[in-house]
């Protein structure tokens, strides 16, 4: 007898479980054109942030919009260019407690495989291993993170890609 899991969640024989991530995994943002990004996993941080390198606002048919540039892979001469509606403005604290006003947007997040719309906010991150932090309210009810583990879904960001 087989058992079909909802979206997020894998079958066990004990029922249904979340699916184990590390604390680092390869993400995708297939709606700003991102196949694939390096991500660390961060349940102590609420809110999940990609690294911008520059953004600048429009107004698109009479609603606020945000333009920016990353660069991918940190050592990578091709700068990506994306723009997304401005779902929210608030402010964030970083993990040394400095509060700062940021842009927030929703898009579709990839990760192990499973797609599912989320919050991110856009800053600067470039002093940071990672350029995207997944926090817990993009991870809530679908994983479970092993923090001896990385790169546990190792190419399932990638589209075609279980």
């Amino acid at each position: 007898m087989s058992t079909i899991a909802p979206p997020g969640l894998a079958a066990a024989s004990d029922g249904l479980l979340p699916l184990v991530i590390g604390w680092r995994e390869r993400i995708a943002l297939p709606q700003l054109g991102i196949a694939s990004l390096r991500a660390k996993i961060d349940t102590g941080a609420r809110s999940s942030s990609l690294h911008v390198d520059a953004q600048w606002r429009f107004v698109e048919a009479g609603a606020p919009w945000v333009g920016f540039r990353l660069r991918p892979r940190r050592r990578q001469s091709h700068v990506h260019e994306a723009i997304a509606p401005i779902h929210d403005e608030r402010e964030v604290a970083d993990s040394g407690g400095h509060r700062t006003r940021r842009v927030f947007i929703r898009t579709a997040l990839r990760i192990a495989g499973l797609e599912r719309t989320v919050e991110i906010n856009l800053t600067d991150r470039c002093g940071m291993l990672f350029p995207m932090l997944v926090g817990r309210t993009a991870l809530q009810g679908a994983f479970t993170v092993d923090p001896a583990r990385s790169f546990v879904r190792r190419g399932s960001a990638l589209p075609g890609t279980p």
